[in-house]
């Protein structure tokens, strides 16, 4: 199922949305920055509570995949649908788009620290990824007002009214194959930076960035996101204590339901 969300009805999702979508690019530009440097402060913040705690390099790292990726996509988008609608499916798309770029970009930089990894392969990887790349076809069709065959419209409509349920039920698979976790101060302060340094920076920075509306708030929200479960796939495939950073996801996964109810309230 994991699978099938991420090489198809990912890229149907992000086509059907901005191949319709009526955006100003300066705008969408500007909610891309600002997740950015939200993401690269709790990254930072991630990495100074590692140091003063004593973690090694391996654990450092870890914090920094961690407080890197959030899941703004098989659990941020349906959030998002449950807060204020379709109406907020296009600013979650840029948002969901901006975060898993950078976030597997410096997620994996992270996990290749002490490997001798190459930068390059990941930088290629983040943006080859196919949510990533059905962007520019989506751009085009939009912005040359090329008209979709309908039998082709139909078809990436429903592969990406399929998107939310698939990723709901692949995350409940996931999480229920994790185990039982270990959860020691590493864990709990890595899942807090993640699940309450995140929106405070994004609720303090969003008036900077001149974001308001469905767009502050989906911005806010996305930022408030746990771990993504890919951060535990990172780690195994790079040998990062991987049964630490899978038992992060858990945790802040689970103590989400209480920091998400707060955001929620709030925005």
């Amino acid at each position: 199922l994991s699978k099938l969300a991420y090489y198809i009805l990912v890229p149907a999702f992000i086509f059907n949305v901005f191949s319709k979508a009526e955006v100003q690019l300066e705008l969408a530009l500007r909610m891309a920055a600002f997740f950015i440097v939200v993401t690269a402060g709790t990254i930072v913040v991630a990495f100074l509570a590692a140091r003063l705690l004593g973690a090694g390099p391996q654990l450092v790292a870890a914090y920094v995949l961690i407080a890197a990726f959030g899941n703004v996509g098989n659990f941020g988008l349906p959030v998002i649908d449950f807060k204020v609608g379709s109406a907020g499916m296009l600013p979650a798309s840029i948002f969901f788009l901006t975060g898993s770029t950078f976030g597997f970009l410096v997620g994996v930089m992270a996990a290749t620290w002490n490997r001798g990894g190459t930068r390059w392969k990941a930088v290629w990887a983040a943006f080859t990824t196919p949510g990533v790349i059905a962007v520019l076809p989506a751009f085009l069709v939009n912005w040359l007002d090329i008209p979709m065959p309908m039998f082709i419209d139909r078809a990436v409509a429903l592969m990406a009214g399929a998107l939310i349920p698939i990723m709901l039920i692949t995350l409940g698979i996931q999480l229920a194959g994790m185990g039982r976790p270990h959860i020691d101060r590493h864990v709990v302060t890595s899942s807090l930076v993640r699940l309450l340094v995140s929106p405070a920076l994004a609720l303090l920075l969003v008036g900077f960035f001149g974001i308001t509306g469905i767009e502050r708030s989906v911005g806010i929200v996305q930022a408030a996101m746990p771990a993504a479960v890919l951060t535990s796939l990172i780690a195994l495939e790079h040998d990062l204590i991987p049964d630490f950073v899978t038992t992060a996801v858990l945790f802040s996964t689970v103590a989400s339901a209480i920091t998400l109810t707060i955001v929620l309230a709030i925005v």
